[in-house]
């Protein structure tokens, strides 16, 4: 047996009933040769965490738009927290944890520049409308590896593109995930708007603190540890604290998401990639040549869809800049 072997046989010794197997996929788009070392779910993390969607993250808004401070999240670190609070669960019920991460690390990967002020105004203007987690899928079956994709298992494919609302995962563990993004942002969006001064401690509803807890940490433990411990044939949490982590998250919507002060600028951000976006349909000469091919083959409002998602907040700012800015005049 080699080492991928021995892991897989590990898997079915140790994990739960409930748990995806590696040995056990439905496999991907395409045939792939088996690696000696990883199983299926491991390569697929790795895939993720090397492609250039995923380091662009770095620079995209998670919910305050490009934060001067330097502990504000960013739509990477929001990534690395899911990705944790998931694994924390997936260990304690005996869940696969390579499928786990993997599902969480990319279930980002096709969220806009702008957070979801960048998400609305794409949604607005796109034919058909946009939605992150289906180009999150987009992004790791066709544009990563210059059209090749990454090429993931299916598990993690229908990981991704179920982590938000609608039709849940197929398996406990992108459930899990889909939890754990509501759990951080919670705790982080949190954290950041207490940081920021727009929202403090004693403005969380009584009806909260009572079951969750004071504070975001104690939060935070209080659904994981229900998840943990009311999962037994399926992903489950006690019905009173689902009830008021979805309080909380209401609450959450209705003093930060929707802040004046949080939320200031979010029309400029639209206003931007709105702007964007009609540029490039006017110019699609302006385009990379990459997106070119994919306007010949996809159609052109898709290829702009593609580009605009795909950039950075700094980089749509620079793009808007160079177009739509006047520049001195100069000799050279």
């Amino acid at each position: 047996m080699n080492i991928r072997e021995m892991t897989e046989q590990l898997e079915k010794e140790n994990l739960s009933s409930m748990a995806t197997l590696s040995s056990e996929t439905k496999g991907r788009l395409r045939p792939l040769e088996s690696d000696g070392i990883r199983t299926d779910f491991q390569r697929d993390r790795d895939r993720i965490i090397h492609c250039k969607a995923f380091r662009r993250l770095m620079h995209k808004t998670q919910v305050f738009l490009s934060p001067e401070g330097d502990h504000y999240r960013t739509r990477l670190t929001h990534t690395l927290e899911v990705a944790q609070i998931a694994r924390t669960m997936a260990v304690a019920l005996r869940l696969n944890e390579n499928l786990t991460e993997a599902i969480a690390l990319g279930h980002d990967l096709g969220h806009t520049p702008f957070g979801h002020a960048g998400e609305r105004a794409l949604s607005e203007v796109a034919p058909g409308g946009f939605k992150h987690y289906e180009q999150s899928l987009r992004v790791v079956d066709i544009l990563e590896r210059d059209g090749e994709g990454l090429n993931l298992t299916y598990e993690v494919r229908d990981g991704i593109v179920c982590h938000t609302k609608g039709k849940e995962a197929d398996t406990p563990e992108g459930r899990i995930v889909k939890l754990a993004d509501h759990f951080a942002y919670a705790h982080h969006d949190y954290e950041d708007a207490v940081r920021a001064g727009v929202l403090s401690e004693e403005q969380v509803p009584a009806e909260v603190k009572e079951i969750l807890g004071s504070g975001a940490t104690p939060r935070l433990a209080k659904m994981i540890t229900s998840v943990i411990e009311n999962s037994k044939e399926d992903i489950a949490m006690a019905p009173e604290v689902a009830a008021a982590s979805k309080l909380l998250e209401e609450f959450m919507f209705e003093t930060v998401y929707t802040n004046p002060v949080a939320k200031s600028q979010e029309h400029k951000a639209e206003a931007l990639v709105k702007a964007l976006y009609e540029f490039f349909l006017e110019n699609a000469n302006a385009l990379p040549a990459e997106y070119q091919s994919i306007a010949m083959r996809d159609g052109l409002d898709r290829a702009v869809c593609d580009y605009i998602s795909g950039m950075s907040d700094r980089y749509a700012i620079k793009l808007y800049n160079d177009f739509f800015v006047p520049k001195g005049w100069s000799r050279e």
